[in-house]
């Protein structure tokens, strides 16, 4: 009998098995019909409601895994989806207005990362706080007025295709395999992982801690502009409202995939797991009732869920 401890992976096998239960209880409860929620092609289209939130998972599950936070994800988006909508409007080329957007994710990041390597500050207060200042300068500066039409040259970043597969699917299987080999290949994973065993020790094992969280955080920022711009070419729009709530979806994925909020434990295999398991739950449950607030309580259910099945595991692991 293979126990907890000898396996490392039971979190991962768990998460796999719901979300292959998940979609057969959606094939078999559905009534037939020409497009099913689980068929090739409906999966395709719904795919594209995935890809900004799956591309922030990726820096929040290195920033977790140093018993840090980033709750300005969404607000950092919404700042850098303004950024793309004004240089725009203002005349300038759709590229380059892209590059502004990810700079000034970039930007936001980097703030954040002052405060929390330099000054010391805990990274809940400081994205706390980040969170309502960026959003109430994207509504203050754009009014609250969209920005659309596009060139289709830009469009076809959020929609276009690759052999058949999604480009924001392309892009962000290449973030999360960068992140995975960065964490399981290189010294830089190790330094993430000591940190959030104990910062302290790491800190004066001659590791450079304080530069780690900046380029962490600043990480996060840019993702968050990539974000941004993925979703204006998705959209056609660039708006102050985007984000909104998404530094929710976020870290329930994250966590959900098995990256300990305390530090020092979790990997991308299970991120893109709980990316996939949150993804296909909001998506059936719009598919199937159409209500917004009920996604919320889903959401809210698999966040204290993903806590208390980590602790199980975690608890199952000590034991065995």
């Amino acid at each position: 009998m293979i126990r907890p401890r000898d396996f490392p992976y039971w979190h991962e096998v768990v998460l796999a098995v719901l979300l292959v239960g998940l979609m057969i209880w959606a094939g078999v409860t559905e009534p037939p019909r020409r497009n099913t929620f689980v068929s090739p092609g409906t999966q395709l289209q719904l795919s594209g409601n995935m890809w900004e939130m799956a591309l922030l998972t990726v820096p929040m599950t290195l920033i977790i895994i140093t018993s840090g936070i980033d709750l300005s994800v969404g607000s950092a988006m919404a700042l850098s989806a303004v950024a793309l909508g004004e240089t725009y409007n203002h005349g300038f080329s759709v590229w380059i207005a892209a590059a502004v957007a990810i700079g000034m994710g970039l930007w936001a990041g980097f703030f954040n990362g002052l405060f929390i390597s330099k000054l010391h500050v805990h990274p809940l207060i400081v994205t706390l706080a980040t969170l309502a200042a960026f959003k109430g300068i994207a509504e203050g500066y754009s009014e609250g007025v969209s920005v659309s039409k596009f060139p289709e040259s830009f469009r076809m970043i959020g929609e276009g295709t690759i052999l058949g597969l999604p480009i924001p699917g392309i892009i962000f299987m290449g973030v999360v395999i960068s992140a995975a080999v960065i964490l399981i290949k290189t010294r830089w994973g190790r330094y993430l992982y000591s940190m959030g065993h104990n910062e302290t020790a790491t800190r004066f094992s001659g590791v450079p801690v304080d530069k780690i969280k900046l380029a962490l955080y600043t990480l996060s920022g840019g993702m968050a502009g990539l974000a941004a711009v993925i979703y204006g070419a998705r959209r056609d729009s660039a708006k102050a409202d985007v984000g909104d709530g998404m530094e929710l979806d976020v870290i329930t994925a994250v966590v959900l995939g098995g990256t300990s909020i305390f530090g020092g434990r979790g990997n991308m295999l299970g991120t893109l797991l709980g990316v996939l398991l949150v993804h296909e739950t909001r998506e059936l449950v719009s598919w199937r009732w159409n209500q917004a607030e009920l996604n919320l309580i889903v959401i809210g259910l698999l966040l204290i869920g993903s806590v208390l099945l980590n602790r199980l595991l975690s608890v199952r692991g000590r034991k065995g």
